[in-house]
């Protein structure tokens, strides 16, 4: 397996394996991480920058030939250890297309040797190889959006006429950034159906000028007439909220949701069952966000007015890919934010 690392005085520092040889390298004693091109899976303890040093059991093995854009998983243990988390875990990663998981392993003690070692291996070659293959999958984003025009215009040639005329969506989607969640793919809705604003955990923050614009355009001028806070069952961002662990930059966008807990903790900590408690979390913050929807101008404002935007919280399920409707009431949900939140236009006259 290879392990790129972008330091501020090597170009890249890879780390690789091979099964049949057990020597060891001891590389790049304290020096400062700036950058880990690295898959999802791989992370350091801390956000801040760190100082490392990197074991490897085995020197690095010949490139292999890429002939094509896919690879075979092969499950590689490597030790990386840093001195935010001295023990030594055995780690891997995805690099290319080829897909690994993570593994904790005892702590051993390593030999050290040279970093001459690795010399002999080309460092540049290695990058090219990369850089070649990201294009190849960057082409491929291309070519379907090419087959997918294709076909549009197949289906109906005045498809792009009608398109660039403008938008008219009846809904407005904030949903999760989460990247299995594609709004109009699973609700079957086509392009200029829906306003889509995503992020994490598909929060509504009053001090957010990104959503907040989003959702006055949305409804001041395009008119939706529905808007959807959608979140979804695992999410990484309602997790990570549960957790009791400094998240750094995070730490503020996740206050929001740890103020849901708050806001229900009788509610919550009455569930004894974890996931079940984690769910209904994901629940509970959709219910809070369409709460921040209904407090704004705009959306109290339009409804007076119009009859519309009605506001919805739904969530969607991984294990059956159905959405569930929460069934926020919001003419009620309304009037009571009212009591305290009162922005409509027929209370200032």
């Amino acid at each position: 397996m290879i392990l790129i690392l972008r330091l501020p005085s090597i170009p890249f520092v890879e780390i690789s394996q091979e099964a049949t040889n057990y020597k060891y390298l001891n590389f790049l004693p304290a020096c400062p991480l700036r950058t880990m091109h690295l898959g999802s899976s791989f992370s350091l303890s801390s956000t801040r920058t760190a100082y490392f040093r990197a074991r490897c059991r085995r020197t690095p093995p010949p490139l292999p030939a890429f002939s094509g854009s896919h690879h075979a998983p092969q499950q590689t243990p490597y030790i990386f250890t840093s001195a935010l988390n001295p023990t030594p875990t055995y780690t891997t990663t995805t690099i290319l297309t080829r897909s690994y998981s993570s593994t904790t392993k005892p702590s051993s003690t390593i030999p050290s040797a040279a970093a001459s070692e690795a010399d002999h291996f080309d460092w540049r070659k290695m990058a090219e190889l990369n850089r070649e293959h990201l294009k190849k999958d960057h082409k491929k984003v291309f070519e379907h959006n090419r087959a997918w025009a294709a076909h549009q215009t197949t289906q109906d040639p005045d498809f792009f006429t009608k398109l660039s005329a403008g938008q008219s969506p009846e809904y407005l989607w904030i949903g999760c950034s989460d990247s299995r969640i594609p709004a109009e793919q699973i609700t079957g809705m086509s392009p200029g159906e829906a306003f889509v604003h995503r992020n994490i955990a598909n929060l509504v923050c009053n001090t957010d000028l990104n959503v907040m614009s989003v959702i006055n355009y949305a409804v001041r001028h395009l008119q939706v007439k529905h808007i959807v806070i959608c979140g979804h069952y695992g999410c990484g961002g309602v997790k990570a909220a549960m957790t009791p662990k400094d998240m750094g930059l995070l730490n503020p966008w996740l206050r929001n949701i740890r103020d849901v807990y708050r806001l229900h903790e009788e509610e919550l900590d009455g569930i004894p069952d974890g996931p079940e408690r984690y769910d209904r979390l994901v629940e509970l913050n959709v219910v809070e966000q369409c709460r921040n929807i209904v407090k704004t101008a705009a959306i109290q404002q339009s409804y007076a007015r119009n009859g519309f935007p009605i506001v919805h919280g739904w969530v969607f399920g991984f294990n059956d890919g159905l959405l569930k409707d929460l069934e926020v009431d919001f003419e009620s949900m309304l009037r009571k934010v009212q009591k305290i939140y009162d922005l409509s236009e027929s209370h200032e006259h």
